[in-house]
């Protein structure tokens, strides 16, 4: 019977949508964490009969069946969370659509919405870092504050002006912003990075400042939003359990078919 497996189709259909509702409300606190959500296709109809009216036979529609459901994609919304206020200087959060730029200790490079960044110590002097120990990228490179650092101060603009211990002060780089042109064709790498794809886009550094400006002392919280993603979930559990109904209706009249000889 077709209700069997078009059914069964859509039970795994929707228990991968309970799992990406699950990961949406598990991350309601990671910082500048996007919710994901899920996008169905129906899959091929089986056509019973065609329609045939060009040949006056009088049937302008078709009999088809379809076969179920299937996955089309996962989608990512970017649409921006709301900013906290911290107290710690090495909080960033970015007011618009950029990213930060990340590399790693083998200059894979990744990039990220998370700015609440960390300081090490360095062969090389201190480092802005994430909290992996990954390297915050500027336009010249890693962001290196050096050494005797008694405060550090982050513009809008992205320009990190260390002051040292003695009061002098130095500029020492501007933090990379980047965009793409597709944001959701981003790779989800986990801790909060993303890979560029060729469906993402290249990344660019807009000089004209589209990519958003940066907010010391702030970071983006999750956009999830928990009441929409209960709801979610009590659609995809109903969803679930209707087609769980399908089956066992199916199973049932398999049964009566089967003993009409008795």
């Amino acid at each position: 019977m077709r209700a069997l497996y078009s059914a069964a189709q859509g039970m795994k259909a929707q228990q991968l949508n309970l799992d990406t509702i699950s990961n949406n409300l598990s991350n309601v606190n990671t910082t500048g964490f996007k919710k994901t959500r899920v996008e169905f296709k129906d899959l091929l109809y089986e056509q019973i009969k065609r329609s045939n009216f060009a040949n006056d036979e009088g049937r302008p529609t078709a009999m088809e069946v379809g076969n179920g459901v299937a996955l089309s994609a996962t989608l990512r919304s970017f649409e921006g969370g709301s900013f906290t206020q911290t107290s710690n200087s090495y909080d960033l959060a970015i007011d618009g659509d950029g990213f930060f730029k990340i590399s790693d200790e083998n200059d894979n490079i990744f990039y990220t919405r998370d700015g609440s960044f960390k300081t090490s110590v360095t062969s090389n002097g201190t480092k802005l870092v994430t909290s992996e120990g990954y390297f915050v990228q500027g336009e010249s490179g890693d962001i290196l504050l050096g050494e005797d650092v008694a405060e550090t101060s982050i513009s809008k603009d992205g320009e990190v002006m260390v002051k040292r211990i003695d009061g002098t002060e130095e500029s020492i780089g501007i933090i990379q912003l980047m965009k793409f042109s597709n944001p959701a064709g981003l790779e989800s790498k986990g801790g909060n990075l993303f890979a560029e794809t060729s469906a993402s886009g290249a990344a660019t550094s807009p000089a004209d400042g589209s990519a958003g400006s940066v907010l010391q002392g702030m970071l983006e919280t999750s956009n999830v939003q928990v009441v929409e993603e209960m709801i979610n979930l009590i659609t995809a559990q109903r969803a679930y359990e209707m087609s769980s109904k399908v089956i066992q209706t199916a199973d049932q009249m398999s049964e009566l078919a089967n003993n009409l000889k008795r």
